[in-house]
């Protein structure tokens, strides 16, 4: 969850290397569509499908196993430590109250 941004566009990429990830599904608010049509040009086994928005991201983790959360904001001028923190902190926590509602077993890694 947040496949498009500066860490999970490289992290989807060592993701989808990885011999033992059977299916990659990638979620953002938005681009996200490129980034997987990136990957899947990788000769792996991995499938890759991607989510956009809102309205799909209870598809995207519908009885997943593992959930990855790099999303978040990056600091923008002006903004405090605690801005960026309880910001990107309000993200996390609505991802992780959907995975929870989506694949309540899965292992969460922020």
């Amino acid at each position: 969850l947040g496949a498009s941004g500066g860490i999970g566009q490289p992290l989807g990429l060592l993701l989808k290397k990885n011999p033992l990830i059977k299916e990659l599904a990638l979620y953002d608010i938005a681009n996200v569509k490129g980034v997987a049509a990136d990957l899947s040009h990788i000769e792996r086994k991995a499938k890759i499908t991607a989510y956009e928005g809102d309205a799909e991201l209870s598809e995207c983790l519908k009885d997943v196993s593992t959930v990855v959360i790099p999303a978040g904001v990056p600091r923008k001028p002006g903004m405090t430590r605690d801005d960026l923190f309880n910001t990107n902190a309000a993200i996390v926590a609505n991802l992780v109250c959907a995975a929870g509602k989506n694949c309540p077993d899965a292992m969460i890694c922020v």
